[in-house]
């Protein structure tokens, strides 16, 4: 398979926690910005997504309200996607990060075109706070910037290798699939992405490979379109 022209890399805030489980790991970061480092010099154009799980895991008391505990996850992803932002910086590459709601000057107001314009020129998108309403995932999040901004495909860097069967860490015989119809994966509501993204991306016919973040340039690889793990297809 040819290299994408155009992805939409997610990222899990735990898996950048490393063994701290919170926070972030910062040589976990590095080795996730060198390898977007050497893919955007070969010619692919980047975009990040950042979960916010190592500072909110939605709501865990009854006495916050859903719509509030989806807000501070909203803004766990923007703190993620400011430190990430900066690492990458460190090694020399631009970015700029977009959010669909104002955050002083900290942040741009989304823009297609100036996300493009971003990703077009050599820099790096991040996309923080979701879509800016509650009770939609990151997971919606990519999955709409990725069907607004034209990409080839969604790489979900994640801590399992791929999509199974059954869950392996219960199940030891549980099958991983090297390719998987986006059909089957609603069907059998395989954890792959929230439904609603699932959804969208049969819709709008946008692909999702699944990996492992922690592979030996698993990223680079992927970005190549050479994906050791599962490729979702619609």
């Amino acid at each position: 398979m040819n290299r994408w022209n155009r992805v939409l890399l997610k990222l899990s805030g735990e898996a950048l926690a490393g063994p701290k489980k919170t926070g972030f790991d910062e040589d976990t970061v590095r080795e996730v910005a060198r390898q977007v480092k050497a893919s955007v010099e070969a010619g692919v154009e980047v975009g990040v997504v950042i979960g916010g799980g190592n500072f909110w895991r939605g709501r865990t008391s009854s006495a916050i309200d859903r719509t509030k505990a989806d807000q501070i996850g909203m803004l766990a992803t923007v703190m993620n996607c400011i430190y990430v932002s900066e690492i990458f910086r460190s090694l020399g590459m631009k970015t700029e990060i977009f959010t669909p709601f104002a955050v002083g000057a900290m942040t741009e107001l989304f823009s297609r075109d100036k996300a493009l314009a971003c990703m077009k020129n050599g820099g790096v998108a991040f996309f923080a706070g979701g879509t800016g309403h509650p009770y939609f995932s990151t997971d919606t999040g990519i999955t709409l910037r990725a069907v607004e901004l034209d990409a080839d495909c969604i790489l979900l860097a994640k801590s399992v290798d791929g999509v199974y069967d059954s869950d392996p860490a219960v199940n030891p015989d549980a099958k991983r699939y090297d390719t998987i119809p986006i059909q089957e994966v609603i069907d059998r509501k395989l954890a792959v992405v929230d439904l609603t993204a699932s959804i969208m991306c049969m819709e709008h016919k946008i692909p999702m490979a699944v990996f492992d973040l922690n592979e030996e340039d698993g990223i680079a690889n992927a970005m190549q379109g050479k994906i050791n793990g599962t490729i979702v297809t619609v």
